[in-house]
């Protein structure tokens, strides 16, 4: 495991300014911060790496819960609700353990960034399917009809507008974060990459 510190002394030397007197702009500095935070980061705990597990284990739920759905028809599930969608709705949910799997397996955050880029993309055109869809293939009036009644409070709320308006905020969320997650991947692994070269010739060095 590299050291973190010798890590945070090598880009505070590249931070430096050169024998031209070239000073780095603040927002270079905040963004190379920001990469260093994350490099530091980048080895996980095994307590980090077993708790991706927790993260499995919720997302297989919440695709058991939309099954239910199917298998007792329950209404919520529309006519135009087709093997396309089926395809779109369950490949959106599972494939969002792309990301927790890659951390546990790896222990490497950057690493996983690439799965989790997949499952995001994998989203925003299922989100945008069920969108444009004329016929919306949810009935959201039959989404709490599988939680048992204590508990129907918290999804009894949900109307179809809702859930359009719902759908739609987290389309536009993992747009945002599939562009954050690029840009931190390859500033990441480039720094990483460096200072693996930088440790591979300290050692020829001595």
């Amino acid at each position: 495991m590299r050291d973190p510190k010798k890590m945070h002394m090598t880009l505070r030397a590249k931070g430096q300014p050169n024998s031209r007197g070239d000073q780095p702009s603040h927002h270079q500095q905040r963004s190379s911060k920001w990469v260093e935070k994350q490099a530091l980061k980048d080895n996980m705990k095994n307590s980090e790496r077993g708790g991706e597990l927790i993260g499995v284990i919720v997302i297989g739920l919440i695709a058991l819960f939309f099954y239910v759905h199917q298998t007792e028809a329950t209404g919520f599930f529309t006519s135009s609700f087709r093997a396309t969608e089926a395809l779109l709705l369950y490949g959106a949910i599972l494939i969002g353990m792309a990301g927790p799997l890659a951390r546990f397996l790896t222990g490497k955050r950057n690493k996983s960034r690439p799965p989790e880029l997949i499952a995001s993309v994998f989203w925003i055109v299922a989100s945008a399917w069920f969108l444009m869809m004329v016929v919306f293939p949810f009935n959201f009036a039959h989404f709490a009809d599988v939680v048992p009644d204590f508990l129907a409070f918290l999804v009894s709320w949900i109307t179809n507008d809702i859930a359009r308006v719902l759908i739609a905020i987290g389309m536009i969320g993992e747009i945002i974060s599939v562009g954050i997650k690029t840009v931190l991947y390859i500033k990441v692994r480039a720094f990483l990459l460096q200072q693996q070269q930088s440790g591979n010739s300290s050692r020829v060095m001595h």
